[in-house]
């Protein structure tokens, strides 16, 4: 039978996401994740980026009691199309981005990343990084032919493979040595770090990271059990687990990452997270960057702190930050950068560090941020609850509202989009304006990112890769932008309510 992977998409409930597909893992089925490999790969090749005579297919996955059933279909995907599918076991989807890029091949990551454990996802990098949104489009168009006998029904497989998948340590120990080889070795060295290992599947290559770099480094809140952190919208038990590791023993910073561990979470020696988007800043600042590129969703310090001779704004999504960049690098821009709210951190330039070069690596990176905020402390002579007292006042927040149908999204898109603009800035006044005063710009971006007189913003925005609505907010007070969080929140739910009261009585 042949497959179009349109089709699929609309039949599985399994669609693409931030550079892969994501869904229920119920959903992810055998014949689902073999059907997208196959789609992936056949793409490649289409495009000339992929041959037979380029042999090796690496594969990964995070801890997820769906991932290790999900590698095996992509395993079986690979090994019929005629390549030899490499288990690199589980690692962060940076590392295995690295390996692929520096052995010049494509490289599959089994996760969900930061959303709930009930569902998963498959990450797809090209030899060159990760998949771009006109990749997405060239997949798409895939029609993938399956044999019937492969598959018992419309789900599983109709047998299992017999031989064992030996696991190569290879990318692992790359990832490690990526910072190992450029850092000094003792550059860390006096600095009491913890590292909040809870269930990112880069808990102990962290570890090992920091503590070959010199640091005290203390493992804490290990747990077998699957914790969807949002380095975005974090929990508060992880705002009060920070607090009382900070308040309980001496740390210089606590770090951590959500599930697959390329999005980082770094807190002061308080206990305090730092925003992804301020943290993005200070990393930009100690790599000397040139060229920064960032969604619209983020902090407006990064212009208004006059650190970087050019900022980029994008729509929000890891693709899109790396066609900035690319374009930056055309452009002739040295050090090349980006960032995500989220924390994600990634490198389009070969960037000089201790007289060495640490290699491009243009997907979401953790342990860059990590290493460089703490290292920007030291260089500047302070804690690092004081690295943003030169940055500009200006704070941002962030919360989600889950299981929240498409539906539900499209209906409060629509409050504001008549087609006049006028009308739809008094749109914004009406309903946001006791809040936040006079709506006299939107942005449409990415979402709705509304500003008003009081130079505060409201950033509304679905998930991309989750049934999910984000509110993003700006003000220039800490108690004040959460205070507009927390009202916006309220806000919307009510909202929500009163749409879905109308469309029952509609139907009625």
């Amino acid at each position: 039978m042949e497959i179009n992977i349109q089709d699929l998409m609309l039949s599985s409930g399994v669609k693409f996401g931030t550079s892969g597909a994501r869904g229920l893992a119920d959903d992810m089925t055998d014949f689902v994740c073999y059907v997208y490999t196959r789609g992936f790969l056949q793409y490649l090749e289409s495009a000339g980026e992929i041959k037979k005579a380029r042999t090796e297919v690496a594969v990964a996955g995070d801890f997820r009691s769906s991932t290790d059933r999900i590698m095996q279909a992509v395993r079986r995907a690979a090994a019929d199309m005629g390549y030899t599918p490499v288990n690199c076991g589980k690692i962060p989807s940076s590392a295995i981005a690295l390996y692929g890029i520096e052995n010049n091949i494509p490289a599959i990551m089994v996760t969900g990343s930061h959303i709930p454990a009930d569902r998963n996802g498959i990450k797809f990098n090209k030899p060159s990084g990760e998949i771009l949104k006109a990749d997405e489009a060239g997949i798409r168009r895939q029609l993938v032919g399956v044999e019937d006998s492969l598959f018992k029904d419309a789900k599983s497989f109709s047998s299992s493979l017999d031989e064992q998948w030996a696991l190569s340590n290879t990318a692992q120990r790359r990832y490690v040595e990526r910072y190992l080889d450029v850092f000094p070795d003792d550059c860390l060295k006096g600095k009491r770090i913890g590292v909040y290992q809870h269930s990112a599947v880069g808990r102990d290559i962290i570890l090992e990271i920091v503590k070959g770099l010199g640091a005290d480094a203390v493992a804490l809140g290990r747990t077998d059990t699957f914790i969807p952190v949002d380095t975005e919208a974090i929990r508060p038990e992880d705002v009060e687990l920070a607090a009382k590791w900070a308040a309980e023993d001496s740390y210089d910073a606590i770090i951590s990452t959500d599930g697959d561990s390329d999005r980082p979470l770094i807190s002061d020696e308080r206990g305090r997270w730092l925003r992804g988007d301020v943290a993005g800043i200070l990393c930009a600042k100690y790599l000397g960057a040139d060229s920064v590129s960032t969604p619209v969703s983020c902090n407006s310090a990064v212009e208004k702190s006059a650190y970087f001779k050019s900022v980029s704004r994008t729509r929000i999504g890891s693709p899109f930050v790396i066609e900035s960049m690319i374009n930056a690098s055309k452009g002739g821009a040295k050090v090349v950068v980006g960032y995500e709210a989220n924390g994600g951190f990634l490198t389009n330039s070969d960037i000089p560090l201790f007289g060495k070069s640490l290699r491009a690596l243009p997907t979401r990176d953790a342990v860059i941020l990590h290493l460089c905020i703490i290292l920007l402390a030291v260089r500047e002579g302070k804690k690092l609850s004081e690295l943003t007292d030169d940055l500009p006042e200006r704070y941002t927040a962030s919360d989600r509202l889950q299981n929240f149908p498409q539906e539900d999204s499209k209906y409060i898109l629509d409050l504001f989009n008549s087609g006049d603009a006028a009308k739809d800035r008094a749109q914004a006044t009406d309903i946001f304006g006791e809040l936040c005063g006079v709506c006299y710009s939107i942005d449409r971006t990415d979402g709705l990112r509304m500003t008003f007189d009081s130079d505060e913003v409201v950033h509304l925005r679905p998930s991309g890769n989750a049934p999910e609505f984000r509110c993003y907010n700006e003000a220039a007070a800490a108690d004040r932008v959460a205070e507009l969080n927390s009202a916006c929140m309220k806000l919307l739910t009510t909202i929500r309510q009163d749409s879905n009261q109308t469309r029952r009585q509609s139907s009625q």
